[in-house]
């Protein structure tokens, strides 16, 4: 902690918090987590066009939750939204999906877009920012090798356009708060979220879209496919042990910092698909789909690990779902839906 710089730690209870790109998995959960935790206020900001309101629809009727429509690409807006709240926690992004589909957009949003939310956040005084940020700020590729750690380098050999796309507007996003920290002394924390994965995650999620797939094989007696060896690493994080850091990231006095919030451990591909298989008690064997010829893939055989002892250090954080428990509850509420539909 003795070179981590000191600034403004909220007091949950006495704070009004704005939560942008709400309407999300990681936006629900905060929101979540901060009405338990006893937030004055939680203003809940989206545009809706990614975004869905059953995520949030069992929120509506709490007193303490406002719901602001507006657009990232509109600082009028974001200046009205910031009037007298406390903290932000920013998690409006376009990921690699749209990098590749909407490119113009997606650069917008994800830097411009960026660069609203601050300045609103300047002019209002806001006195805490929480970036959603990425382990892609580490790259794609075959330079992935090691521990992932927060002063490491960017690579880009060898991965495709989008992807090194969205890893770059997450650093373009995250020196701007650099900027406006060491321009204007506004405090914020970086997290650097790796793959996220959790209760109320639909389908669009590339998240969580394997899983579901390979869940929906297994039930109707198929066999689960396998892409590649099944060794390709995977870092997933329980969207509750997020909703945890953001938190911890707003109640701490760190500043001007960017830490990993990852799982307690990696996972392999056939790990993965092995865990949905326990789960629904099946003997099926997966079936081994060899990648095609020129299929670039983004990570291999365990070659890496995104350490989050930083983030315990500054933060005072560090997860608690395990993949199995997290693969649980994710798959028993997909249940629950269906039960309910």
């Amino acid at each position: 902690m003795a070179n981590v710089k000191q600034g403004v730690a909220l007091d949950i209870r006495q704070s009004r918090i704005l939560i942008a790109g709400a309407a999300s998995l990681v936006g629900s959960h905060t929101a979540d987590l901060l009405l338990k935790e006893g937030a004055r206020e939680v203003l809940l900001l989206d545009n809706f066009s990614f975004g869905s309101m059953d995520a949030i629809a069992h929120l509506q009727n709490d007193p303490r939750i406002k719901i602001v429509r507006a657009d990232m690409m509109r600082l009028p807006d974001l200046l009205q939204a910031t009037e007298g709240v406390d903290g932000v926690i920013h998690l409006t992004a376009y990921m690699t999906l749209g990098f590749s589909q909407t490119p113009w957009q997606a650069v917008d949003v994800n830097i411009r877009g960026v660069q609203n939310m601050l300045e609103a956040c300047r002019v209002n005084r806001i006195k805490k920012v929480i970036f959603a940020s990425s382990n892609a700020v580490y790259g794609y590729g075959p330079g992935i090798k090691g521990e992932l750690v927060e002063e490491g380098p960017f690579h880009s050999v060898g991965a495709p356009p989008a992807a090194i796309l969205y890893g770059a507007s997450k650093i373009m996003g995250e020196q701007l708060c650099r900027q406006y920290h060491q321009s204007f002394g506004q405090d914020y924390v970086v997290m650097r979220y790796s793959t996220v994965y959790g209760e109320r995650q639909h389908y669009r999620a590339a998240n969580s879209l394997y899983i579901m797939e390979t869940y929906d094989l297994v039930r109707q007696g198929k066999a689960p496919v396998l892409p590649g060896d099944g060794k390709d690493t995977k870092h997933f994080v329980h969207v509750s042990d997020v909703a945890r850091a953001n938190l911890a990231a707003l109640q701490s006095t760190a500043t001007d910092v960017a830490v990993n919030v990852s799982g307690p451990a990696p996972i392999t591909t056939g790990e993965l698909v092995q865990l949905v298989l326990d789960y629904c008690k099946s003997e099926l064997k997966p079936e081994i789909r060899p990648d095609p010829p020129g299929k670039v893939r983004l990570t291999s055989g365990g070659a890496f690990s995104i350490p989050h002892d930083k983030a315990g250090q500054v933060i005072g954080w560090k997860p608690v779902i395990e993949m199995r428990e997290g693969i649980s509850r994710l798959l028993a509420w997909r249940e629950q839906q269906e039960r309910h539909s």
